[in-house]
């Protein structure tokens, strides 16, 4: 499968995943006990599946059959990014607000979707020593804040700008922890902090 195919591909599932917050908000009702234990089994057999992935060979093909086109190389060899995804998403329901942890992971869905889509097809200015470009950067910004816009009634303008500008940096930084985990929880405490000091 061609690089700009498998990517794409892969970030159309990425915003599939979108669901998960929405399902959160509204058929569980941000009810955070519920929810933990329903975004916990799901964290379960993430870890599961993967464990069987790296430690079955019948299971392993089967998987790999089904997935392997879209996994990255790190991936072959560890937890994917949905595992990282589910994990992130059942500690940001934990320990944020509602409003917080919808938005964190509303965040990860949109913006690292858009910020490879802009990225792949108009990036040229290239951050020293990455392959992420500024225009990628812009795009998961600008998606991530009108998406908090669109909520504006029930968000703070200024924490909304915060928790997209902190999930940009996240997605920028090149630290040895995958996207899927520290774009929700990095931008959820910068908002959770935003909030406290924004009246």
């Amino acid at each position: 499968m061609k690089p700009l195919l498998k990517e794409s591909l892969r970030k159309s599932i990425h915003l599939s995943s979108l669901i998960l917050p929405l399902s959160y908000r509204y058929l569980l009702g941000s009810n955070k006990r519920i929810s933990f234990w329903v975004f916990l089994i799901l964290a379960i057999l993430a870890v599961m599946v993967d464990l069987l992935r790296l430690e079955q060979l019948h299971f392993k093909r089967y998987f790999m059959r089904w997935f392997g086109q879209i996994l990255r190389r790190h991936e072959m060899a560890g937890f994917t990014g949905a595992t990282f995804m589910m994990i992130a998403h059942l500690l940001c329901i934990t320990i944020f607000s509602a409003d917080t942890a919808f938005f964190a992971m509303s965040f990860l869905a949109i913006g690292d979707t858009f910020a490879a889509i802009v990225g792949l097809n108009l990036g040229k200015r290239k951050f020293k020593g990455m392959k992420k470009s500024l225009e990628g950067a812009l795009g998961c910004f600008v998606s991530t804040f009108i998406f908090a816009m669109l909520y504006s009634n029930q968000i703070n303008p200024a924490v909304g700008f915060f928790g997209a500008l902190s999930a940009t940096i996240a997605e920028v930084i090149n630290i040895p922890v995958d996207d899927n985990f520290k774009i929700p929880l990095i931008s959820g405490i910068v908002m959770t902090i935003a909030d406290i000091l924004i009246f």
